[in-house]
This record gives C-alpha cells, sequence and structure tokens, in this order.
C-alpha cells in the first residue's frame, strides 16, 4: 500500500482525478484548514456504482428511482472527495472551500467541523469492509492533503462518528483505522 499516484494539489483540487463541482459549498469563515473527517455514503443504501452520490452532491438525484430517495429530497450536501470502491476518486469541492459534509459537530471543543475540515467519503456501509484501493487512495491523499495542510496531523483526523456521535456511525465499525494511520506515519517518514 506504499505506491503513490503523481498526485498533486493544485488550487485546491487534487490532480489528477475527477472534478464535478457541487453548488453545495461556500466559503470558510478563514482559511484554516486543520481536521480530516471520514464518512461512509452509498446510494440507495448498500448499493454501489450507481452514479446516484454524484447525482445527490449536484442536487440532481431523480427522487422517484428508489424509495429511500424521497426521505433525503431537498437535503443539500457534499463532501471534497469520494473515493468510489474501485479507488476513483471524484472531486465535488476545493479544499479551500466549505463543503457540506459534518453538519451539527464538534472536535476538540470547537463547534461547525465544515469550517475548518476536509471531508473524504468512502463508497461503502457500516456492515462493509472497504476495498484496498479505497484505502491505497485514501492514504495517497491523506498524505498529500498533511502537506499540503501541515495543520492536518494525525491526530486530527477522524470519523464522523467522532465529531457527531449522537447523529453519526460513519465511517462504521469495519473501517481499519490501525491500518490507515499506521500506512500514514509510515508514508510521512
Amino acid at each position: 500500500m506504499n505506491s503513490r499516484p503523481e498526485w498533486s494539489i493544485e488550487n485546491g483540487v487534487l490532480v489528477p482525478c475527477d472534478y464535478i463541482a457541487s453548488p453545495n459549498f461556500n466559503q470558510r469563515p478563514n482559511n484554516e484548514v486543520s481536521l480530516l473527517v471520514i464518512h461512509n455514503i452509498s446510494l440507495p443504501p448498500g448499493q454501489f456504482g450507481t452514479g446516484c452520490i454524484t447525482d445527490f452532491f449536484c442536487n440532481q438525484l431523480d427522487t422517484k428511482i428508489h424509495p429511500f430517495f424521497s426521505e433525503i429530497e431537498g437535503v443539500r450536501v457534499s463532501s471534497h472527495l469520494v473515493i468510489e470502491r474501485t479507488g476513483r476518486v471524484i472531486q465535488f469541492v476545493p479544499f479551500d472551500k466549505r463543503a457540506w459534509h459534518a453538519g451539527e459537530s464538534s472536535f476538540d471543543g470547537r463547534n461547525n467541523c465544515n469550517d475548518f475540515s476536509i471531508g473524504i467519503e468512502l463508497e461503502g456501509t457500516d456492515e462493509t469492509p472497504f476495498t484496498d484501493q479505497q484505502y491505497r487512495a485514501l492514504i495517497d491523499i491523506t498524505y498529500r492533503l498533511m502537506l499540503a495542510y501541515p495543520l492536518i496531523t494525525p491526530n486530527r483526523i477522524t470519523g464522523h462518528q467522532h465529531i457527531a456521535p449522537e447523529r453519526k456511525t460513519d465511517p462504521g465499525p469495519l473501517f481499519d483505522w490501525q491500518l490507515f494511520l499506521s500506512s500514514i506515519a509510515k508514508s510521512s517518514n
């Protein structure tokens, strides 16, 4: 898991990756980026590779194609990146902008984590192991983010479940924090 694609961060965008602009973002209250939040998402729940995540983040989800979608109709959310099961990376919001991924949240005594965090969604569920391709991409991207945003340190990488414990459970019990964090430590050396 140590091979690194030739990724870079240019003007807040991961290069190369697929970039699909979401309208669901705004300016950060300051330029500080000091937290990385890991999530999981699948749409419809438990289904992968449907393209519905992109539609959801771009406010183009056809709510008639699945009964669950009526529950999220009108919801406006985004993340900076989604890492699909294959390892494909899609960016929706530049890193220097505020994506709407964390909602009501708190980290280290500070509320509104969207203000100072980058959100990465892994295509998956709490009950499904993530793929090797997803871990490789996440590790490589995290390494690049830590170089570009030095306030993001290993102790400032967290899960959605940790910043919104009353509301969220992702990335869930099957996310391998030990593998991820030990790989980050190796990458940094």
